[in-house]
């Protein structure tokens, strides 16, 4: 009995073998095999999407939920130079992604046919690992190893090429099994040259996030940390690597943090650097912490030996992954300090909202999200001023409740709160994005009410790139060029797309308006009306500009 199969039937059962639920797409002739294969398919949910920069932050989003790699599927050229800008922030994230991207006919290559791209060369700076599949007998190999690669040590994207005319051969293949990402564990030296270091340390500080965490590491490190009173900073978007009720957590890294908080970090003796890169952005340009920090011992854990000394000089350097080094950690007493539980006071203080003189201030929004939505909502937001009212004082539950790009990358709230609650269709799922950052990936309410999502999106709307904005008050007082946007009524355009939307201009008026959006079901969208005055939760222009 023979096992002949089309390309596109192999991959798309090599990806139900991998334990794949759902792929997100715009589609494409390049894959129509593939397509075909899925109409036969019902176990994967196909979600179809109106922009690939959409399809590939949804499937960036679901990867940093699941732990396994989100599948996005674009044709070729236009299509992948879209999702590369998913691609980019899946890598600098350190999150589980594969994109399949259909390609020119294999007979048809280095022609610049229709449409035609080197995708292993153009990829190959932000993935993790980028190649084609020209046998599709070799399918199950390629898709097994790709698999291995997003989830294996430092997690990241892979992207494959798919040549048309390769999905449509028909071959027997082998199927592989489903493979599981290999743990690294700690070693016992190790272990106790860290117990020795936190032993004498006078004002260790822990700084985590980032790689590998999710929910067994994140309860192991916060009860250590609750019984040691050691200090834990979360780094830049990576706030819900612990409890933010945990008793020593100090508050997030990055931009706008706690000055108190800032404070601590330089002073420390000890960093316990567990997950995180320390990039640009949680040390503040390598200035908060320096690549050679004179006067401070760095431990560094993270789960690729390639990360550990790469930037920083490194006293103590562990390959592991989170759980087996949060677990080996519990094991670890160390003398109590009383810093954990003043750091956490500081960080309450400094996340409670204080009114200030404004129509609309955020600051007390954020404070009624907090009286109305569930400890465990789902907080998505792109790039941009606005969303650090959230990132000061929204109280984060744990692992998953954030979905923020480390990379910066604007237009990403909107998609990830689609894949959100799609994946978690029992919890509230909020989306933030500014004026500008919405309009860069809004059509995806498109995509939400198609798949009956059920989300909230803020748009906070101050006609302006604010960040940008900022900046160039700060350099270039009072001389705005480029900066300034005229606006649709944001309200409006959500009604169009389907979802409930009301126009929030005063303070005062966002708890009724929220309200009301809690109680609607489906999609839900507040357009927030700020002034541009009040460019950060930290500052306005007035001062930036010395007036």
């Amino acid at each position: 009995m023979t096992n002949l199969r089309t390309g596109g039937r192999i991959l798309v059962d090599q990806l139900l073998a991998q334990g794949c639920e759902r792929i997100f797409t715009v589609p494409g002739e390049s894959f129509l095999a593939v397509l075909d294969a899925l109409h036969d398919t019902p176990a994967i949910d196909l979600v179809v999407c109106r922009q690939e920069g959409g399809v590939a932050f949804m499937a960036c989003a679901d990867g940093a939920m699941t732990h396994r790699p989100g599948i996005a599927f674009v044709t070729r050229g236009p299509g992948a130079t879209n999702a590369s800008i998913g691609v980019h922030v899946a890598m600098q994230d350190s999150q589980p992604m594969i994109l399949f991207i259909g390609d020119v006919d294999r007979g048809t290559r280095d022609r610049e046919a229709f449409q035609e791209i080197d995708f292993a060369a153009m990829f190959a700076p932000i993935a993790k690992w980028a190649t084609r599949i020209d046998d599709a007998a070799r399918i199950p190999e390629y898709v097994a190893r790709a698999y291995a690669v997003a989830t294996g040590g430092r997690p990241g994207p892979v992207v494959l090429a798919l040549p048309e005319d390769m999905l449509l051969d028909q071959v027997e293949a082998i199927d592989r099994p489903r493979g599981q990402p290999l743990a690294q564990g700690c070693d016992a030296e190790s272990m106790e040259q860290l117990a020795d270091l936190l032993a004498t340390a006078e004002r260790p500080v822990a700084i985590v996030g980032g790689a590998g965490w999710g929910l067994v590491a994140s309860q192991d490190f916060a009860s250590w940390a609750d019984r040691t009173g050691i200090p834990v900073a979360a780094a830049f978007r990576r706030q819900d690597a612990i409890p933010n009720d945990c008793p020593a957590y100090a508050g997030n890294l990055g931009y706008g943090p706690n000055p108190k908080l800032v404070a601590r970090v330089r002073e420390a003796d000890l960093l316990l650097v567990v997950g995180p890169r320390l990039g640009e952005a949680t040390t503040d340009g390598y200035t908060l912490i320096t690549p050679d920090h004179p006067g401070q011992r760095l431990v560094h854990v993270h789960p690729d030996p390639a990360e550990l000394g790469m930037t920083y000089r490194t006293d103590l350097a562990i390959c592991a992954d989170m759980i087996a080094f949060a677990e080996a950690l519990t094991t670890i007493e160390g003398p109590p300090h009383a810093a954990g539980a003043e750091a956490h006071a500081e960080w309450v203080e400094w996340s409670t909202p204080q009114p200030r003189d404004l129509a609309m201030d955020l600051g007390p929004c954020v404070a009624t999200m907090r009286k109305l939505l569930p400890a465990d909502t789902i907080i998505c937001n792109g790039a941009g001023n606005y969303s650090g009212w959230w990132h000061r004082y929204w109280p984060y539950a744990g692992p998953g409740t954030q979905l923020a790009p480390t990379a910066g990358a604007m237009g990403y709230g909107v998609p990830a709160a689609v894949a959100a609650s799609l994946r978690h269709p029992e919890r509230m799922v909020v989306a933030l994005a500014g004026d500008g950052c919405f309009l860069m990936n809004g059509q995806e309410l498109a995509t939400a009410v198609q798949h009956r999502a059920s989300m909230l999106v803020i748009v906070v709307d101050n006609s302006a790139y604010g960040t940008i904005r900022m900046h160039q008050e700060r350099e270039f007082p009072r001389r705005i060029a480029g900066t300034t946007l005229a606006n649709p009524d944001f309200a409006a355009l959500a009604r169009a797309y389907g979802c409930w939307a009301a126009t929030v201009e005063r303070t005062d008026a966002f708890e009724p308006a929220l309200r009301e959006a809690l109680a609607t079901p489906g999609v839900r969208l507040l357009h927030v009306k700020t002034d541009v005055e009040a460019i950060s939760a930290a500052t306005t222009l007035a001062k930036l500009r010395g007036d």
